[in-house]
């Protein structure tokens, strides 16, 4: 008797991009075939989703973003629905995704783990990774929570990121005659899944008060061991001053920033040329703040105050060896290091509450704090074009971002005349 999909853990089907870009010969891992349905049309499913995939091998986050949603979408569609993806009807979409709102248990895992390892020179299955994954927040897990499986529930951006993603790939079957509509948009009823919250929730920043701690609790680390953290003070500046994203800091496929991308134009003001999200360019204002910032670092690394035309400095240089930081987690780890340091001063200095609510912080949250700051003294379009936002409704939503700040000036809302 063949035992129930849903108790079983699938094996991944989809490698990384780096394997799947360079593999001419769509071969699905041998783990990965399902019983209950033909060769034929699994290996035409495989052959057409890393074609897919590979349109996106200027991106990797897009990659694997859309990986995660297509390797879901073929493990259900093989092993429980036991069809071809191509054959999927908009009931069958409906059923996929309230699938992936409850997945069995045995389908789920705690930790984030590669798809496939590294064994006697070959590339194998990873038994302990899992289509869907459990966490606990940053904070929460500093405080002992324990991850367990049967507490998985999507957020609304997963289930967004469902949609997103298979919406795309239908379409790009409908262009290659493959399949004759798109599933997805013959669901008519998506609010079903998506819920529209119209008290969006707030911006996360931190407060000022948590801003000032960390930027002096980064300085005080630069002068103390400048040889460490004259970067980790840079990069702290950078992600505040600039509003920038923590891929904008790092070397991928997309971009590699160097020293050239701080640029002076005719009338003497200096500007960051980056590359963001989506793959679009723009130029971000550098401050008299930043620019000091920039010069600080710079004499740090034994170069010139200013960048010159065309410099190839990486930005942000690796600690040992030469070359630039090529992994975001390297920079999060270090905007961590700062992060716990300030905390434990904030402590020190017993601002408990203070010091606590900086445990959540992550490094994105020191975007949205320089834009909240921003937004307060600055024309919001030109903080929109600094950040990159694609619409001013976006930029809005960092309007007196901080609730705290915002209680504070409603306290004084009066009801009647004394």
């Amino acid at each position: 008797m063949a035992t129930n999909p849903k108790r079983r853990a699938p094996s991944p089907i989809f490698d990384n991009l780096s394997v799947v870009g360079r593999d001419c010969v769509s071969t699905i891992p041998a783990a990965a075939r399902p019983i209950a349905l033909s060769d034929t049309n699994t290996d035409q499913d495989y052959a057409v989703v890393v074609r897919f995939l590979r349109s996106y091998d200027g991106s990797t986050a897009t990659f694997n973003a859309y990986r995660r949603e297509l390797e879901r979408l073929c493990q259900w569609s093989w092993h429980v629905r036991q069809s071809s993806i191509l054959a999927m009807t908009r009931e069958d979409i409906e059923a996929f995704v309230k699938f992936t709102l409850n997945p069995p248990r045995a389908w789920i895992g705690t930790k984030n783990v590669a798809r496939f390892v590294r064994l006697d020179g070959h590339r194998v299955a990873n038994p302990e990774w899992r289509p869907f994954v459990v966490s606990v927040s940053k904070s929460a897990f500093r405080d002992g929570d324990v991850v367990d499986s049967s507490h998985y529930t999507p957020t609304q951006s997963t289930i967004k990121a469902t949609f997103t993603a298979l919406s795309s790939f239908y379409d790009f079957l409908s262009q290659e005659s493959l399949v004759t509509v798109n599933p997805i948009k013959l669901i008519r009823q998506k609010s079903k899944y998506l819920r529209k919250d119209h008290n969006q929730a707030p911006v996360r920043r931190v407060s000022n008060l948590q801003w000032d701690y960390v930027i002096e609790t980064a300085e005080r680390m630069a002068n103390e061991e400048p040889a460490v953290h004259e970067r980790t003070l840079f990069i702290m500046t950078a992600l505040f001053a600039m509003y920038l994203r923590i891929s904008e800091l790092v070397t991928d496929e997309r971009s590699a920033p160097v020293m050239g991308d701080f640029r002076k134009d005719l009338d003497g003001n200096w500007w960051y040329h980056v590359t963001g999200k989506g793959n679009k360019d723009r130029t971000v204002t550098v401050s008299t703040a930043m620019l000091k910032a920039l010069k600080r670092y710079r004499r740090s690394l034994a170069l010139p105050l200013l960048p010159a035309p065309n410099e190839s400095t990486p930005v942000v240089p690796k600690q040992l060896g030469k070359g630039p930081i090529t992994s975001s987690r390297q920079v999060r780890l270090i905007v961590q290091r700062c992060f716990d340091a300030a905390y434990q001063r904030m402590r020190d200095d017993g601002m408990e509450q203070d010091a606590a609510e900086l445990k959540s912080a992550t490094v994105h949250w020191l975007r949205h704090t320089g834009i909240s700051e921003d937004v307060k003294h600055r024309p919001r379009e030109h903080v929109r074009d600094d950040a990159g936002h694609s619409s001013m409704a976006t930029t809005d939503r960092y309007v007196e971002s901080d609730r705290r700040e915002r209680h504070q000036s409603g306290k004084r809302k009066r009801v009647k005349d004394l």
